[in-house]
């Protein structure tokens, strides 16, 4: 496994389906089989596309930073700050898998809104 191509590769698909182009990143960057295991988005890849081009339609001026990106094995997690309409923030962490020929074939995560207040001064990242 080439943790540096995959790192890279997670990075490029998760923003341009998140910026509009999900087709286009499914095109690119996925494997012949895609599991999902977010349970807001249907399974395998048009299941994909048809939730980011929602998305992108209900909500263009969304904004993702990517923070942390770590692999290990066939295995890439993105450590994300997502802001949307009306300054709604959310830490997100998403699990990529790469097949043998180094495409995503499954993913995994895990969505927190950052609140207005905390109990401590320490950021979520």
């Amino acid at each position: 496994m080439n943790l540096v191509e995959n790192k890279k590769n997670s990075i490029a698909f998760y923003k341009m389906a998140y910026e509009g182009n999900p087709r286009k990143a499914v095109e690119l960057f996925v494997g012949e089989t895609y599991v999902q295991h977010n349970p807001a988005v249907k399974d395998e890849t048009e299941g994909f596309i048809e939730y980011f081009e929602r998305m992108q339609e209900e909500y263009p001026e969304k904004s993702i930073e990517f923070i942390r990106c770590i692999a290990e094995g066939n295995l890439v997690a993105l450590h994300t700050h997502q802001t949307w309409p009306g300054n709604d923030e959310y830490v997100t962490m998403d699990f990529f898998r790469f097949d043998e020929n180094g495409k995503i074939c499954e993913h995994w995560d895990a969505i927190q809104q950052i609140p207005k207040e905390s109990a401590n001064e320490n950021t979520m990242y």
